[in-house]
């Protein structure tokens, strides 16, 4: 027997009417790309499934859960006994749906049919996958634009501009690991003459991070204006982030704060759980600022202690994140030794040029590698006359102190 003769009747078509199909099948295919929206893709070719080949339904399911997504007709609910299912595969080979077509009552679907319905899935599914990317696009457009606008919010919130303090040369840098971070730093001229200052880092880096160190921020003007004793404030900062709660208290604050008292040259710190301030006399002995107590937000009821140094002229003062430590050139870490030993060794007295010196310092340690966390400095100099005598320092600079705040 011939094999035709297991054919339906309708299988053995002219070459007129297998054109006029196979143009049917294009024009599917044309209104199915016509489209960027996913939903409207599989619609789109539910309804060409039943105008086209008069199916009683069609519908898809959804790859992960196999629920209904869109649907055309009447299609028997499910196991949907008696439909004819056909898979949408992506490029790699992964489920992007299934297409579930119920035939007309006889329940039989030509040869035919079933090479227009697999030329279409085939062709559904490519314009599926590029409406998904499109949308994924147009999603990570969205984000990015949130996430741009986020880092000018937040480089808004930190100094634009250093103080003018005669005397000293004050310079600070920050640059984030991604779009935004969870370093913070300020400076606040108060109305006694000192001048409170900060250097934070929110456990964690990224947009959850940034989000923390806004609400430090908040908390740390609020009650910088205040006459309160520096470890009060660092107490009252900590107890005040930790009755925000088990997310904020995930987020923990390391921070390090100062009075610098320009007139007595005299620097009040209190370290909070942050790596330890270096201060370098003018002998060229270098003291480290060391913890006093757990990070901010950490525990409840926690206090700290205050440490008063003479900063006389020819003092250098280094406070850092541990994103400057903590840089790698394979398996050895950078770290406070090298960090403080780079410092020391620049002999510049101007200190934003002695933060850039740093930071290229860390470049070439990591020979240029991304950073892997943020990075937040601040260096302060006690200047005297012999340092601008001897070249140490651009000519008025001690008439000019506003360092315009580095930050990438």
């Amino acid at each position: 027997m011939d094999s035709a003769t297991f054919l339906l009747p309708q299988d053995n078509l002219p070459l007129e009417q297998q054109v006029a199909r196979l143009q049917a099948l294009l024009e599917a295919t044309r209104q199915v790309h016509s489209t960027i929206q996913a939903d409207e893709v599989l619609t789109r070719t539910a309804h060409i499934l039943v105008r086209e080949l008069e199916m009683e339904g069609a519908l898809f399911l959804d790859a992960a859960t196999a629920e209904p997504i869109v649907s055309w007709g009447s299609v028997p609910c499910a196991p949907y006994e008696n439909c004819q299912r056909f898979p949408l595969i992506s490029r790699e080979g992964q489920l992007l749906a299934e297409l579930v077509v119920a035939p007309p009552a006889e329940g039989v679907l030509s040869l035919y049919e079933r090479d227009f319905i697999e030329g279409l899935v085939l062709q559904t599914a490519v314009a599926l996958e590029n409406a998904t990317l499109h949308e994924r696009d147009l999603e990570w457009a969205r984000v990015q634009q949130d996430l741009d606008a986020a880092r000018q919010i937040q480089r808004s919130l930190l100094p634009t501009a250093m103080p003018e303090i005669a005397g000293y040369s004050i310079g600070a840098r920050s640059s984030t690991c991604y779009e935004v971070g969870g370093d913070y730093l300020d400076i606040l001229r108060l109305a006694d003459g000192t001048h409170l200052m900060v250097v934070a880092d929110v456990a964690g880096k990224g947009l959850a991070s940034a989000i923390v160190a806004t609400s430090f921020r908040a908390s740390f003007r609020s009650l910088a204006t205040q006459p309160l004793p520096l470890a009060e404030l660092a107490a009252r900062i900590g107890q005040q982030h930790w009755e925000e709660g088990n997310e904020a208290r995930r987020r923990y604050v390391t921070a390090i704060f100062l009075r610098l008292r320009p007139e007595e040259g005299t620097v009040e710190v209190v370290n909070s759980g942050h790596n330890p301030g270096a201060i370098e006399h003018p002998d060229g002995s270098v003291h480290m600022l060391e913890a006093s107590g757990t990070p901010l937000g950490m525990l409840p009821g926690m206090t700290y202690t205050s440490e008063t140094h003479a900063f006389p002229a020819g003092s250098r003062l280094l406070f850092y994140t541990d994103g400057l430590t903590e840089v790698f050139q394979g398996e050895d870490e950078f770290g406070t030794d090298r960090l403080v030993a780079a410092f020391v060794e620049n002999r510049s007295w101007d200190a934003p040029k002695v933060l850039e010196s740093l930071w290229e310092t860390l470049a070439a340690f990591s020979k240029n590698e991304p950073q892997s966390d943020d990075m937040t400095a601040l260096a302060i100099c006690h200047l005297n006359p012999a340092h601008l005598n001897s070249g140490h320092l651009n000519p008025g600079h001690l008439d000019s102190h506003q360092q315009e705040f580095a930050g990438s």
